[in-house]
């Protein structure tokens, strides 16, 4: 319904007339009245809906089961292969032969006294000397292909920043200052002067290159006693290979085969010493198969010094990491034997 207004004049007085009508008898417009226009592209979206419903509605069931379309799936396109769900944890691998780290005929350290100098056993090669192959040269060779990447990467860095002499010259650098910084060790160690038994008032003054390294490891030379073995050889008389310890001595009452290193960068935690853990496992295994060192050693230290000054790192390795470098060592080992016999039997073979 809808109300119409009419003005009336009635004697003189113009009065509001109102009547209600239906809507259908009003007409504003024509274009109200006539059918609304649809898009030819509504038109063919509600068809092809319409024809969806039917075919959908009309159909009958499937006598298919998900079995017999799995058969079905696998007779055109093959059987399908289910990818295993990685493990959280590596698979551990073990070596073939579990050689032992520890001799059961030689006395562990607390069984052996300690007294007179340092032992310093120079290392022979050439004629009359040994031809073992070295800790270094093993674990250089058998790095794996993530660690020669970075390591590649490294060095393209450090050349497109350096250039070709530039690199070689900080390489020879990096070098001659950690030689010097064993060597001034070396010195301490020999003389007995840590800073157990200095006196208070004593500065000890260093070469200028090493005057850093030297006050970064300040604190922990206060922790050591006892030195047994100083840039000492070690040879395992059943695996033939052999290394340079840098040190032999008690680290805060524990003998420990003690490595020094030097880094430009901070390496708080012992993953950052990347393969120095093995490098130690393997000396204190050679040292404990040896026939010149008449006692055993089951723990090692790291120890990262560096240029600024700054505290040195301090690794302790236990007795448990220990055998567990061990055990990485004997497969780094078993992969180089392994090169080595393959590069000798290619030669052989070109020979003939």
């Amino acid at each position: 319904m809808f109300i119409v207004k009419r003005v009336v004049c009635v004697g003189g007085i113009m009065l509001i007339q109102c009547t209600s009508r239906p809507v259908r008898n009003f007409s504003a417009c024509s274009c109200l009245n006539s059918p609304k226009r649809r898009s030819s592209y509504s038109l063919a979206v509600s068809e092809r809906y319409s024809s969806l419903v039917k075919s959908v509605m009309s159909s009958r069931v499937s006598s298919q089961t998900p079995d017999t379309l799995q058969a079905e799936d696998e007779h055109i396109y093959g059987p399908v292969v289910k990818a295993q769900t990685p493990s959280s944890k590596p698979e551990r691998r073990e070596p073939k032969t579990l050689h032992p780290f520890l001799l059961s005929e030689k006395t562990l350290e607390t069984e052996e006294t300690e007294s007179g100098l340092p032992v310093r056993i120079l290392l022979k090669r050439g004629q009359g000397g040994s031809s073992a192959p070295s800790v270094t040269r093993i674990l250089q060779q058998t790095l794996s292909p993530d660690q020669r990447f970075y390591l590649e990467r490294w060095k393209r860095r450090m050349i497109e920043e350096l250039g070709e002499d530039g690199f070689k010259e900080y390489s020879q650098n990096l070098f001659r200052q950690g030689k010097l910084f064993h060597s001034t060790l070396d010195d301490i160690m020999a003389s007995g002067a840590t800073q157990e038994n200095k006196p208070p008032a004593e500065t000890p003054e260093y070469p200028a290159e090493v005057q850093g390294y030297m006050e970064s490891v300040s604190h922990i030379l206060e922790d050591v006693s006892a030195v047994r073995a100083i840039e000492s050889t070690v040879h395992h008389d059943t695996l033939d290979y052999l290394g340079i310890v840098d040190c032999v001595a008690r680290y805060r009452g524990v003998l420990c085969l003690i490595d020094w290193k030097t880094s430009e960068k901070p390496k708080p935690f012992l993953s950052n010493t990347y393969d120095n853990p093995i490098q130690v496992a393997a000396y204190a295994g050679a040292l404990n198969n040896d026939g010149n060192y008449k006692y055993q050693v089951d723990h090692g230290l790291i120890v990262v010094a560096y240029k600024d000054g700054s505290p040195a790192h301090a690794h302790q390795l236990s007795s448990e990491l220990m055998l567990q470098y061990w055990r990485t060592w004997l497969l780094r080992l078993e992969k180089f034997t392994e090169q080595r016999s393959g590069h000798t039997s290619t030669a052989f073979s070109e020979k003939k």
